[in-house]
């Protein structure tokens, strides 16, 4: 196994499934901010990578959309940017996006557009009042500061996010580190919904021929339409072999959802960190195309047996560190591949901040 290392402290891999080295060179990625619509654009090389969106109109900061090198975009384009066939559930996925449905009651994971002005009151909203960095180079850097706050703008919890975004001709790569700190005493009790998450692209579901429903905490029922197409052809591989909806309430180190997307198979694997809670983290991986890492959701996941809940007194803190890597090409990475890249992502220096 060959290993390329590249600036900002990238490992990427040749193996036999990667094409020639040279599109394994690490292209430049440039940040560039638009403070007036709150928008802060990623492009690797010459190609707009992701944005983060961050404005008023929205109840949480956001990465939307997420372009493999190839420019496919492999998040839902619903609600942002309907895409023909989209479906159209679930308005709260968008992108990807950090949050929980149970911090001190209040559920920040499902707050969308679409909850009714009377029942705000029991969600929450993360408020980004300060981008801290935005750099440019061979590795792009963006760090921000939120506010985890209830309706009345009282601040449950800080965050500090960084960000640093890499690429290459064949595959992109997003660390993210996120720290949250205590501005109160606070509970996250044990759900499903949360922690790390993205909706992926209509072709990366499984295809369903039947109708599914969801209900949430609060009794309230999703129905997600089975698909009358033949778009979806994606599926789950997870790092203890698990695959498609079996995805679903085990634990791994990583899990890729890949499919064909064009003339290409593209993935976007999340990777776990072991300094992360309760590691190895459970996957929100739904067959629907709701790709979430949830160490928080031992409950529900283990139907009872246990239950991990996480408290922070105030003044302290809990940091969550994750990596995703969006590939594309004639084959996805292998199980030997990700585990590297798994290892690599464990030994990775943390940035001074």
């Amino acid at each position: 196994m060959k290993k390329f290392a590249l600036p900002g402290g990238v490992l990427l891999l040749a193996l036999a499934g990667f094409p020639d080295a040279q599109a394994q060179k690490a292209e430049p990625v440039r940040v560039t901010k638009d403070a007036k619509a709150k928008k802060i654009d990623v492009y690797v090389g010459k190609e707009l990578f992701t944005s983060f969106l961050y404005p008023d109109s929205l109840e949480k900061p956001v990465l939307y959309p997420l372009h493999a090198a190839n420019g496919t975009v492999v998040t839902r384009g619903f609600p942002l940017n309907p895409q023909p066939g989209d479906p159209t559930d679930h308005p709260h996925h968008l992108g990807l996006w950090f949050n929980f449905e149970n911090v001190n009651g209040l559920d920040f994971w499902n707050n969308s557009y679409a909850i009714a002005k009377e029942k705000k009151a029991t969600y929450g909203w993360i408020k980004t009042d300060k981008i801290l960095t935005t750099t440019s180079g061979p590795t792009g850097v963006l760090a921000y500061h939120a506010n985890w706050t209830n309706q009345q703008n009282e601040v449950l919890l800080e965050e500090t996010t960084r960000f640093e975004f890499s690429g290459t001709g064949r595959a992109h790569t997003i660390d993210r580190v996120t720290t949250l700190t205590a501005a109160r005493e606070v509970t996250f009790t044990d759900a499903k919904d949360g922690l790390l998450g993205l909706r992926l692209a209509h072709a990366l579901q499984i295809p369903a021929d039947q109708d599914q429903k969801f209900t949430d905490s609060k009794g309230l029922v999703t129905v997600v339409k089975a698909g009358t197409d033949h778009v979806a052809n994606g599926t789950y591989l997870t790092s203890a072999g698990k695959r498609g909806n079996d995805a679903w309430s085990t634990r791994g180190t990583w899990c890729k959802a890949y499919g064909k997307m064009g003339a290409d198979s593209v993935s976007v694997t999340i990777i776990d960190h072991p300094k992360n809670p309760n590691y190895p983290t459970f996957w929100h991986a739904r067959g629907y195309g709701l790709f979430a890492a949830n160490p928080l959701g031992e409950k529900i996941f283990t139907n009872g047996k246990s239950a991990k809940n996480l408290q922070l007194k105030k003044g302290e803190s809990v940091t969550f560190r994750y990596r995703v890597l969006i590939d594309d090409g004639r084959t996805t990475p292998t199980t030997n591949q990700l585990n590297a890249a798994a290892a690599a992502f464990a030994q990775k220096p943390v940035a001074a901040k």
